[in-house]
């Protein structure tokens, strides 16, 4: 009883948080200059008046902020993300349906890319600390953190696609795609999202494989890993059976945190290889003022970010029993 009763508190917590983000969401949109009528009444110069107080009426922008929120939040309660007001007026959720799977299939790749990448870079460097693989690696994280990425996205395309043209530097698809075999669809696709899975690799490892070694160290330290070595235990089994597990907890926070960019992209490297995923969307539709569109991305954001708490809290439990005991006791 105590355990449903403390899942009912964490479930009604984030109701209450989600519903404080689109408040606060909602009202902020509002107040940026400009609305979605005025692209389409501003550069026109036969609009009356009249004609843009239909239009407003249209959209329901004539009412009071809080009523505007109030029927915007009554359809999201039925799953309704309402209809762009961008030119072709579609459901909300049909155009970010038809980018979410290039958005979130690239940053899947690169996370785990990151992961399978960053954790053995940042438990060597602790494991051998000042040696000479440290020392390169962190010269290799201070370049990936003062690198901006879409000064590598420019420096790769000119390298590689026009230098000495290997990959291709725009799109996602080649224009003979639809009469590829499947295996040659795959290859295509590889080839074409390589350069942005990259820099989104690149640009990740730096941050999480210094988080990982710095975890390392003070884990190494601590009074069990010393007594563990006067066992005579291996330093194998020191550093990756008993090391390993608890140093992975700041980790387990950073991929938490990291969720929420599963959907939401990168609207610079989007833009700069044209790939038509969720980042180049939501750009797209802060510059039209597309309200339900901007409200669509936000909420998809916000329930991830959520989303992400609830896994951290879960890996904390599956890499530290203690936090599983914790938490009943406290249950």
């Amino acid at each position: 009883m105590r355990v449903l009763s403390r899942i009912l508190l964490k479930l009604l917590w984030i109701a209450v948080v989600f519903l404080g983000i689109t408040v606060v969401s909602f009202w902020v949109i509002h107040l940026a200059p400009g609305t979605p009528t005025d692209l389409q009444t501003t550069m026109n110069p036969t609009v009356t008046p009249e004609a843009r107080a239909r239009l407003e009426k249209l959209y329901g922008l004539d009412q009071p902020i809080h009523v505007q929120y109030g029927r915007w939040i009554a359809r999201l309660a039925t799953f309704d993300f309402g209809q762009s007001v961008s030119g072709d007026n579609r459901p909300v959720w049909d155009k970010i349906e038809e980018r979410l799977p290039l958005t979130f299939g690239m940053n899947v790749a690169s996370l785990i890319l990151t992961l399978l990448l960053a954790v053995p870079i940042g438990v060597l460097s602790a494991w051998k600390q000042n040696g000479p693989f440290d020392r390169s690696m962190t010269v290799l994280v201070f370049i990936g953190f003062a690198m901006p990425g879409f000064w590598l996205a420019l420096l790769l395309m000119l390298a590689l696609g026009i230098h000495w043209p290997v990959l291709p530097i725009s799109g996602i698809t080649s224009l003979d795609f639809p009469h590829l075999s499947f295996w040659g669809k795959v290859a295509d696709l590889a080839r074409h999202l390589a350069l942005p899975i990259f820099i989104y690799t690149f640009g990740s490892l730096a941050g999480l494989s210094r988080f990982m070694r710095a975890s390392m160290l003070e884990v190494l330290r601590q009074d069990y890993i010393m007594t563990a070595r006067a066992k005579g235990l291996p330093e194998r089994t020191v550093i990756f059976r008993h090391a390993l597990r608890n140093a992975l907890m700041p980790v387990i926070t950073i991929l938490g945190l990291s969720v929420p960019g599963l959907i939401g992209g990168s609207v610079i490297i989007e833009s700069i290889f044209a790939l038509p995923g969720l980042g180049q969307l939501f750009y797209q539709a802060v510059m039209a003022r597309d309200y339900p569109l901007i409200m669509g991305s936000l909420v998809l954001g916000a329930v991830l970010t959520l989303a992400g708490n609830l896994l951290a809290d879960l890996g904390y439990g599956l890499a530290d029993p203690r936090a599983r005991r914790s938490g009943g006791e406290a249950a």
